[in-house]
């Protein structure tokens, strides 16, 4: 009996044995692969070639199958064992769950599952953001605080801080959906947001240009999920939801500079190298190859890693990261930081891979550069361009030209051969060099300059020829958060000072200005012409496609129309401090037959006949008659 009970103490401790070293063998097996990107792919997708990038400790040591008959066309491998790139052929899978083996000595060590999912009906064929919309560019952190729960997050490092200028204040992709209507009744038709993904940095990381995953967003924002609700309210009330993405730069804190997956992931040097800014030298057939190689190599700043595009797997990761988001975010399209610090072969291709998954993909790249010609350089099919044979396949530019004049030219009372209204002049004689000008974001300010209320020194009637301008030119008219209702900002205090919180954006503001009743009535003044203004300009398709003719200014005074067929809109401007009065037979190759024209913005209807009298500092949009 004694030996029994040994014999069945000694069988159950071996079975306990087994069992806890089954889940030690199990656990290792699932804590191998850290992290799988991009996470899990869509079935039907035009370019059927998918790199997985599989992450765990000494991963490369294994050999990777997968099942359901699906070829892999390549596995690469680094000179980091803990990554291992899988590219898999998708071509004519449906949506299903894959499953990746690991071998080891021909024994499976363990398995992974791996989804294709189901693509939104006519999802490559979305309608991205064109010059029918207005941009209302938000920086989330600092517009409204919708879930205060995830104002710090413990895996975070910078944590919620409202008493800090330049802090987390807490604003949240939560306080964008509760807003949207407000954002709507503006006139606004689409949103860029700023980098959403999520940004570790020890401090300053509200702007989140510094990204330390981005395939998650940040929590202090809110959930991915959270983001795809987002674009789901959105597209409820017609609207559009544009992605900021970053190709440059990473965050120094991106978990891949934990362990860099090959030593050509980032750009580096023997010391540390920024970036001397100056692009001028990617087009100059003199710069020296330094110049160049620093230029594009450079890191942008200390803390943000600068990527290298020329490496095929960065490469192929950037653009399978920003195709994902689009799939899983329903989004309708980017604005592009810092697009021409990049390698421009690789940028080309970055854009050409994605236009050709989505054909009307908008993607609006920051090109600030302070001439057309270096502009229209970067904007597809470019003959500029195409003197250096090159084509950058980004379909649309900042107008940055444009912006220089908006800052200085309604402060020029009296016009010179070369101030006053001809800056505006000027800036369009050389839209020739653009393959497409309406397909331009025009702007007079945003997160990285000052704010054109504080350019102007709170002047409303400058501030309504600023915006009178933006919504009737050609291009993309894009306002800044807060300019609606009267927010300055001046730059050489700090980007803090031109990046405030929106009053009402969180509870306990005693100042709501999101509600009509909360606005303070200067606040209401600039809300109310601006909403008016853009809600006109929703369904003018003149001021959107139209073409354009405008003559020489005149004493200070600038006329051009903006017409179709079957309709045409006369915008006058009068940047004198004096009324003036405009002869109407100079413009009767647009008057034509027409007799009067009814002001959008007042009602007021002038007569075309012989004459028209403009206040001081005013500007007129006359839908004629």
């Amino acid at each position: 009996m004694k030996n029994s009970k040994i014999l069945l103490f000694t069988t159950h401790f071996f079975s306990i044995q087994t069992i806890l070293l089954a889940l030690l063998f199990s656990a290792s097996a699932k804590a191998q692969i850290q992290k799988t990107e991009p996470p899990f792919w869509y079935a039907g997708m035009k370019n059927p070639e998918l790199q997985i990038m599989f992450y765990g400790k000494n991963i490369a040591q294994f050999e990777a199958s997968v099942s359901n008959n699906v070829v892999i066309k390549n596995v690469e491998k680094t000179e980091n064992p803990n990554y291992l790139f899988v590219t898999i052929d998708t071509q004519n899978l449906k949506a299903s769950e894959l499953v990746f083996s690991f071998k080891n000595k021909n024994k499976v060590a363990f398995t992974q599952k791996y989804s294709l999912k189901e693509r939104r009906a006519n999802s490559a064929d979305r309608k991205s953001y064109d010059a029918s919309d207005m941009m209302y560019l938000i920086m989330p952190d600092r517009f409204a605080n919708g879930n205060t729960k995830n104002d710090s997050d413990a895996n975070l490092t910078e944590k919620g801080n409202r008493q800090d200028p330049s802090g987390r204040h807490g604003g949240d992709i939560e306080g964008i959906i509760k807003n949207l209507d407000y954002i709507s009744s503006l006139g606004a038709t689409t949103i860029w947001s700023t980098p959403l993904c999520e940004d570790n940095d020890k401090q300053h990381s509200y702007h989140t240009y510094g990204q330390s995953d981005v395939y998650k967003i940040d929590p202090r924002y809110g959930t991915n999920d959270d983001y795809a609700r987002l674009s789901a309210e959105m597209h409820k009330k017609n609207m559009k939801l544009v992605m900021d993405y970053v190709t440059n730069h990473w965050g120094i804190t991106h978990w891949m500079m934990k362990d860099i997956p090959t030593k050509t992931w980032f750009n580096q040097f023997e010391n540390f190298t920024q970036t001397h800014h100056r692009r001028e030298v990617i087009t100059d057939i003199h710069a020296s190859k330094l110049d160049q190689e620093i230029c594009i190599d450079g890191w942008f700043v200390p803390s943000m890693p600068d990527l290298n595009l020329r490496n095929p797997l960065v490469a192929k990761y950037l653009t399978q990261n920003a195709i994902w988001w689009i799939e899983f975010a329903n989004l309708d399209g980017f604005r592009v930081d810092t697009y021409n610090y990049s390698d421009p072969a690789a940028m080309a291709n970055w854009a050409k891979s994605i236009t050709n998954e989505y054909p009307n993909f908008n993607i609006v790249g920051e090109i600030w550069m302070h001439n057309q010609a270096n502009l229209s350089f970067w904007q597809k099919d470019s003959k500029i361009g195409a003197i250096e044979n090159y084509n950058s396949n980004l379909p649309s530019v900042m107008d940055f030209t444009l912006q220089d004049q908006i800052g200085s030219a309604f402060n020029e009372d009296q016009a010179t051969w070369d101030n006053g209204m001809i800056k505006f002049y000027n800036n369009f004689t050389l839209d020739y060099l653009y393959p497409n000008p309406n397909n331009i974001l025009v702007f007079a300010e945003n997160h990285d300059t000052d704010r054109i209320n504080h350019t102007y020194k709170y002047d409303f009637t400058k501030y309504k020829l600023v915006m009178t301008l933006l919504a009737t030119v050609r291009g993309i008219p894009q306002v800044y958060y807060g300019s609606e209702i009267g927010m300055g900002g001046d730059k050489s205090k700090g980007d803090a000072d031109i990046r405030q919180d929106f009053p009402g954006g969180w509870a306990g503001d005693t100042n709501n200005a999101l509600t009509a009743a909360g606005r303070t009535p200067e606040q209401a003044k600039y809300f109310d012409f601006t909403s008016k203004l853009f809600n006109w300009r929703k369904s003018n398709e003149a001021v959107h496609f139209g073409k354009m003719t405008h003559y020489i200014p005149e004493n200070n005074t600038y006329v051009y129309f903006r017409y179709t067929d079957a309709k045409t809109v006369m915008v006058v401007f009068n940047n004198n401090p004096t009324a003036q009065t405009i002869k109407t037979n100079r413009f009767k190759e647009n008057i034509k037959n027409f007799k009067s024209g009814k002001d959008v913005l007042t009602g007021k209807t002038f007569d075309l006949a012989t004459e028209i009298t403009l206040d001081p500092k005013s500007a007129i949009v006359l839908e004629l008659e």
